[in-house]
């Protein structure tokens, strides 16, 4: 018995595709009867997947159904865009997803949710948060998460894995472009001063020779220190506005006063590296062969920012060969904490958050 995907693609999002892509999986794990089933369905399933729930419980022979919607999934096998489309992974006993602990702040928690329902109240419980944030076309559909086998009216779920071991890290992928900054005025999401000059005079000094870029390709990661920067423990976030009228900076993020800031760009092949730094050194925690991954990517990461294909996941793929791989694009990650606190959890875009697994 081992842990294994399937992927079933269609041209209607009816709910065969959903025991279609579970049916694949119970056949390559040799299994009649799973004690888990991940489930993810793009976003034309979104306005109504319980048809699609129940028979892929059904067919797993279980209801622990955990999952969500998603413009975009993938598996080892293939990844799929702008097409109905499931992908499944199954778990033979005695792995099995449970309810998270209230107590246990070192467990590692599967964390999916909805844009409207990331607040601090859930977000900065116990535990170690990873995952991404669902949603069809407009962000928010209204079961777009599930657990049990039913729709989360809390619009997030979080799940433990049991019998498992595992390693999770964020991968940013950004070439940084200068030395970081002390934050030394901000006002709210307004970015005034770095080392006491201008913010905006800073930006346009560090990204000198990429001013053809677009503003989403520039990002700003600062962190508590330096150092921390420099051993990229960062946060991330991204650029709304320069503003010319006072040279500050608008930031998707507030920033604190004492905190460095570092600006950095987006890069495939600086994105593809990481990526791979990344895998190495979960493979290295974890201290074993991974037999599964959960990998987590950003809709402007995948496929539309490397010309038409995933090179992550295919670089997932040489790396690890036939390991079950399953995803999807989304339209934000949940990592890890990178503070060096080590405490709660980041909220990252444009990034990618890879999970590798082993059996205990």
């Amino acid at each position: 018995m081992r842990i294994a995907t399937g992927l079933a693609t269609g041209s209607e999002p009816a709910p065969a595709l959903a025991a279609r892509a579970v049916e694949l999986a119970m056949q390559r794990a040799g299994i009649q009867v799973a004690s888990s089933v991940l489930l993810i369905l793009t976003s034309e399933f979104a306005r109504d997947p319980q048809p699609a729930l129940k028979a892929a419980a059904k067919t797993a022979n279980c209801t622990q159904v955990v999952g969500c919607s998603a413009m975009g999934l993938y598996t080892e096998e293939d990844w799929v865009l702008d097409a109905p489309a499931v992908a499944a992974m199954v778990f033979p006993d005695p792995v099995v997803f449970e309810s998270p602990s209230a107590t246990d702040a070192r467990q590692l928690l599967l964390t999916l949710a909805a844009p409207n329902a990331l607040n601090t109240t859930w977000m900065t419980a116990p535990g170690i948060r990873f995952g991404g944030v669902s949603g069809d076309a407009i962000g928010q559909g209204p079961f777009s998460v599930w657990q049990f086998g039913k729709g989360s009216a809390l619009g997030h779920c979080e799940a433990a894995l049991r019998g498992v071991r595992g390693a999770v890290a964020a991968s940013h992928g950004l070439r940084v472009l200068n030395l970081p900054r002390a934050v030394t005025a901000v006002n709210g999401l307004d970015l005034a001063m770095l080392d006491d000059k201008q913010a905006l005079i800073s930006l346009n000094k560090a990204r000198a020779g990429y001013d053809a870029l677009p503003m989403h390709y520039v990002m700003a990661i600062f962190a508590d220190s330096a150092e921390a920067i420099s051993e990229g423990n960062y946060q991330v976030a991204a650029l709304i506005s320069g503003n010319d009228e006072d040279n500050s900076v608008t930031l998707a993020k507030p920033l604190t006063r004492g905190q460095y800031l570092s600006w950095a760009i987006r890069d495939a092949d600086t994105a593809l590296a990481d990526l791979q730094q990344t895998a190495s050194n979960l493979e290295a925690r974890l201290g074993a062969k991974p037999e599964f991954g959960l990998f987590f990517s950003c809709l402007g990461r995948g496929p539309y920012f490397y010309g038409g294909l995933d090179r992550d996941l295919v670089s997932l793929k040489q790396r690890f060969p036939g390991m079950p791989i399953i995803g999807f694009y989304g339209n934000g990650e949940i990592a890890p904490a990178s503070n060096e606190q080590g405490v709660g959890c980041d909220l990252l875009e444009y990034s990618a958050v890879l999970g590798l697994f082993s059996r205990s």
